[in-house]
């Protein structure tokens, strides 16, 4: 069930690009600080050139385009693979149904509680960028014809577009269901898939090699002609995020390790997962502090087999710290374009958005980055959007990496609650599996 990227990338979390390179260097943060020295760069040559920066501008469209190119097959392969080779036993279609609810509840939650905040200390106030107005249509349509229209669409082609990217995922996790629930006959088609993804990844792989380059020079042009009041938006949306993180790491936490085992299970959960937590920032990867969660989940008592299923696809699709930058990209984007978020239908899709990118797509090498995409592409921003949301993920990175980490042991203890009953810690220790 471990989603593993090729031997020779490691995955951001946050950001989610995969570096070049077997050998991680500066503790898993190598790419990071390659972004972010190509941004500096970049930044420093817009505030020097001015407006002739914005010659620079076709190299980081040319980045932006190979992007945008290798969505689709990333997306299809991607989903549809994952969703072929899940097994159907019982035993573990209840705890995958059950472990769905979980990263789906508690990404809500994350969610949520980032709207809130975002609604008191907007993160990109006062700050505007006069780039292209997000696509609108003239008229909508009902609902029932908006809902068909986001979710499907009336010709196979259509799908290979990003501007239907919710058609998309639902056809490969179609796709992938019927690959899983053709037998034999199926099996040489989840080779294929697992084969074509692994391809996939590697053409991500090469693309992100110019991602310092690329950023650095969309950033040289958008300092350039836009000023750097950006700058110091960014600085604002750090400020917003890293307290919000930090406490919903340690408050909503301790709320789940509490519904999951009472008081026993707040004291089991705060006692192993420090461990986790330094892997996690030290190595800025939640595939990393795999081992540190497996540990952590026996001591406290979770089950073998839940644990064994929860921890190493938590690592990959389980993304709480994503849905709350998810949440932060979209408010600053929409103060930056003027794009108010104020009714209970704009909370609901940000909300859905955010898990979607946080769950969905951060499974995925480059994953920040495509659930980034997929925020642009969603919300009808143009392309140079997408290096303003690719920085403020890199910025969030190491506290995202934490929350994300360690919610997984506690996803771990919640779906042991749902299918042990309240005395699943006692039931562990009767069979030693605690040990």
């Amino acid at each position: 069930m471990e989603f593993k990227p090729a031997e020779d990338t490691y995955e951001d979390e946050e950001s989610g690009a995969p570096a070049p390179g077997k050998r991680r260097w500066l503790g898993g943060y190598g790419f990071l600080l390659s972004v972010l020295i190509g941004i500096a760069i970049g930044c420093v040559v817009g505030i020097v050139a001015g407006k002739q920066a914005e010659k620079l501008k076709p190299i980081g469209d040319l980045f932006l385009n190979l992007l945008f190119t290798v969505v689709v097959p990333l997306v299809f392969v991607s989903i549809s693979s994952a969703v072929a080779s899940v097994a159907g036993l019982a035993r573990l279609g209840r705890i995958l149904a059950a472990m769905l609810v979980v990263f789906v509840v508690t990404g809500a939650i994350s969610s949520c509680v980032m709207l809130g905040v975002t609604a008191v200390f907007p993160p990109a106030k006062g700050a505007r960028i006069e780039l292209k107005k997000p696509e609108k249509p003239a008229e909508s349509p009902p609902l029932a014809e908006q809902l068909v229209n986001t979710f499907t669409v009336s010709d196979f082609p259509a799908l290979l577009s990003k501007k239907n990217m919710l058609a998309l995922i639902v056809f490969s996790m179609l796709f992938g269901m019927a690959v899983a629930l053709s037998g034999e006959a199926g099996q040489d088609v989840a080779r294929w898939l697992n084969a074509l993804t692994h391809v996939v990844f590697k053409l991500v792989a090469l693309i992100m090699y110019a991602a310092p380059l690329g950023l650095g020079a969309y950033f040289a042009y958008l300092v350039g002609v836009f000023g750097p009041d950006l700058l110091g938006s960014y600085a604002r949306a750090m400020a917003i995020y890293y307290p919000v993180a930090f406490i919903y790491f340690f408050v909503f936490y301790t709320i789940y390790s509490g519904i999951a085992g009472g008081a026993s299970g707040i004291r089991r959960y705060w006692k192993e997962i420090p461990t986790a937590m330094f892997t996690s920032l030290a190595t800025g990867s939640s595939v990393a502090t795999i081992p540190a969660n497996l540990l952590a989940s026996e001591r406290i008592g979770v089950p073998r087999d839940i644990r064994e299923i929860i921890v190493p696809v938590g690592a990959t699709i389980h993304m709480d710290g994503s849905c709350l930058s998810a949440i932060l990209k979209i408010t600053f984007l929409a103060a930056l374009f003027n794009m108010p978020l104020n009714t209970l239908d704009a909370y609901a899709i940000a909300v859905g958005v955010a898990i979607l990118s946080g769950t969905v797509m951060a499974g995925i090498p480059g994953g920040g980055f495509m659930g980034e995409l997929l925020i642009a592409t969603l919300y009808g921003f143009p392309p140079e959007a997408l290096p303003v949301l690719a920085v403020l993920g890199t910025l969030v990175d190491p506290p995202a990496t934490m929350v994300n980490s360690t919610g997984d042991t506690v996803a771990g203890m919640l779906v042991a609650r749902i299918l042990e009953g309240r005395k699943w810690m006692e039931k562990a220790a009767g069979t030693g599996d605690s040990a």
